[in-house]
This record gives C-alpha cells, sequence and structure tokens, in this order.
C-alpha cells in the first residue's frame, strides 16, 4: 500500500476557499527529514518511521478520553501494578484493524516483514478472537514475574512488535490525558506506571535526572541515574557506559542481564527527547552495542 504525499503544490495557497490550510508537520516529522540529511544512511528507516507515524497521528487524533472511572485508580507501588487497566482503553476496533493492517504494509514495503509474515498479520486483522488476543498482550505486561518469562520466538517477538505499534495511538493518547493526573513520588518500579511497558529509551534532563521513556504508551517516569531497568542492578562497576562522538546519546549497557538501554542528553536544553527520531538516529550505537555482546 502506498500513501499518497501530502504536501500541497507551491501553487495551491493553502487559503483557498473552501480548502482546509495542510496540517504542519510534526517536531517529529522536522527532525527525521532533517536526519535523512545529516545521516543519509539512515533515510530508509528514517522514512519507514515518518510513515508509521503518519498512520499512527492519523489514529491518534480521534481517540477519545479513556474511562472516567480511571481517577479513581493510582498505580501500586508496593505490588506494582500500574494505573491503566484494559477496559479503560478507548479502542475502536475498525481504527485497530486499519493500524495492522497499515502498519504491516509499511514494513513489508521497507523490507523488515517476510511476505509469510505480511500475509499472518494481514490474517490477524481480519480475526474474530483479535480483541482477546490484544487484551492477553496488554495484560502480560503487567503480570508478575513478567521480566522473567522464557525467551519469545521470533514470531512472538515479531507479533508483540506489530501489536506495539498497532496500539501505540491507544495508549499514546492515554498517557498524554492521563499521566499528569498520576500521584508518581512514590514509584519506584522499573516498568511504566501508566501502563506496565518496559522503557525504550531515557531521557536525560536538565537536572540531571534519568527518565525512563515507555516502549508501549511513550510515557515518562524517573529512575535511578544507573540502575539498570531491566534486572535491577545498580553495581557501578557492572554498568558499562558509552556515547555518540557528538556527546547527545549515550547508552547503558548491564553486564548482569546483558542488556541495554540508549538515552537522550538533554541537560543543554535544547529539546525533549522524541522516541520516534531517537531511536532511529541511535540505530549506529544499537549496532555498536550488540558488536559489544549486549541486546536491548
Amino acid at each position: 500500500m502506498t500513501f499518497p504525499k501530502t504536501d500541497p503544490p507551491a501553487d495551491r495557497p493553502a487559503d483557498r476557499a473552501g480548502e482546509r490550510p495542510a496540517r504542519a508537520e510534526s517536531r517529529e516529522i522536522r527532525e527525521l527529514r532533517e536526519l535523512k540529511k545529516t545521516q543519509p544512511d539512515l533515510a530508509s528507516a528514517a522514512d519507514m518511521q515518518i510513515e508509521l507515524l503518519g498512520v499512527q497521528r492519523r489514529v491518534q487524533v480521534r481517540v477519545p478520553l479513556p474511562s472516567a472511572t480511571f481517577d479513581r485508580r493510582k498505580p501500586d507501588h508496593e505490588k506494582c501494578i500500574p494505573a491503566l487497566q484494559f477496559k479503560d482503553i478507548p479502542i475502536d476496533w475498525s481504527d485497530f484493524r486499519l493500524m495492522i493492517r497499515q502498519t504491516a504494509d509499511i514494513l513489508r514495503r521497507f523490507e523488515t516483514l517476510e511476505t509469510s509474515d505480511y500475509e499472518r498479520i494481514q490474517g490477524l486483522a481480519r480475526d474474530g478472537q483479535i480483541e482477546a488476543l490484544v487484551a492477553t498482550w496488554y495484560d502480560a505486561a503487567m503480570a508478575p514475574g513478567r521480566r522473567k518469562a522464557d525467551a519469545r520466538t521470533p514470531e512472538r517477538e515479531l507479533l508483540d512488535q506489530v501489536l506495539l505499534l498497532a496500539m501505540r495511538p491507544f495508549l499514546a493518547r492515554c498517557a498524554e490525558a492521563l499521566l499528569p493526573r498520576l500521584e508518581l513520588s512514590d514509584w519506584h518500579q522499573p516498568c511504566c506506571p501508566l501502563c506496565g511497558g518496559e522503557p525504550e529509551f531515557a531521557f536525560i534532563n536538565q537536572a540531571a535526572e534519568r527518565l525512563l521513556i515507555c516502549g508501549r504508551c511513550t510515557g515518562q517516569w524517573l529512575w535511578d541515574a544507573i540502575t539498570c531497568p531491566y534486572c535491577e542492578n545498580h553495581d557501578r562497576s557492572r554498568i558499562t557506559s558509552f556515547t555518540s562522538r557528538d556527546g547527545r546519546y549515550r547508552i547503558y549497557a548491564c553486564d548482569e542481564c546483558r542488556r541495554y538501554l540508549k538515552a537522550f542528553d538533554g541537560r543543554d536544553g535544547s529539546r525533549p527527547a522524541l522516541l520516534a527520531v531517537d531511536s532511529i538516529a541511535t540505530l549506529p550505537l544499537d549496532a555498536a552495542a550488540i558488536q559489544r555482546g549486549y541486546q536491548s
């Protein structure tokens, strides 16, 4: 499936009678276009991310506010139970099926899905049991001992990634609306206080604090500057840290669990972390970490 260009021709003014002005590009897309210029080797990955952002944005603007019953709950630090239950998420299943299909189309076009996997994912969008499957996927991250689960098969990892991308507009909308209402001073867990997801990235703010960024809802929460968010190792001698050449990005690699976390260093206050951008800009750091024997 291909997507038409959204930029209006130069000779067609946006304010012509009867036409709405073209929607301004988001900061993430502008940054990704700039990344293509400065790092041509990442152009294909940036283009794929731009298309994914496009379909996610078109769905996210239609997502209503989450259930009002949410206001009567808060994350349970003692039991490590996040606040957002699956029933709270305002999912339009027609939009979700569209997200599955279009996500698979994009991944295939950029050669990250084999034909057999593509057909399997497209079949999933037509499956009458999709709601139960998504509920199971969502709740699995909140189950006790989830970080000690058996290694997943490549097929399962692929499915989880597609579900994550398809659910992101709904979960990001929840994070946008609900995270500011939560009292997080007592939350000292490595999983997201809202949806229970693992961190995919981190942000070092101007106060030199490290905020984890959820890979599912993109919400952020405070975490110790050194402690591994995957195994909670806090022995500094067992944490390896290295940076990109420009010092803008950093990797924290744990020598206990052999996993690593990437971070954007925003101590200069130039901009906030942008998960969609920073995850692409740091692909060379992924390669460096993997060469050293770590995994994400």
